[in-house]
């Protein structure tokens, strides 16, 4: 099971002159990860946003960034959540924050979906 997280904006059209959505950013991880992700305080920012009121990518950048510094100031902590079975590690789930973080601040007025 795995976790996908897309970032949409609606984007004109020609044919009827208006707009549809677009997905700007997509990315998935492992279900394996969100003990790790709870443990750093982001679980709601990505498995729940819907439930914790996020509907933007501007929402999130706060909540990505404090999870993310939190991650990177003790990694020999955050790797103890790795999972035994190998599919997730502590590195994955920094790169996919970062990642997610970035396009959250490329695409500030983009709508947040998950899909879990």
């Amino acid at each position: 099971m795995s976790l996908d997280v897309y970032l949409m904006t609606n984007a004109p059209y020609d044919a009827l002159e208006g707009v549809e959505p677009t997905r700007v950013y997509w990315r998935n991880i492992t279900h394996n990860l969100n003990t790790m992700a709870q443990e750093a305080g982001i679980y709601e920012a990505l498995w729940r946003p819907d439930e914790a009121g996020y509907t933007t990518a501007a929402q999130l950048i706060t909540p990505l960034e404090t999870g993310l510094v939190l991650l990177k100031s003790n990694p020999v902590r955050f790797r103890l959540f790795n999972p035994e079975n190998g599919w997730g590690s502590y590195e994955g789930l920094v790169d996919f924050v970062e990642q997610y973080l970035a396009a959250c601040r490329e695409n500030p007025d983009a709508t947040v979906e998950v899909s879990r």
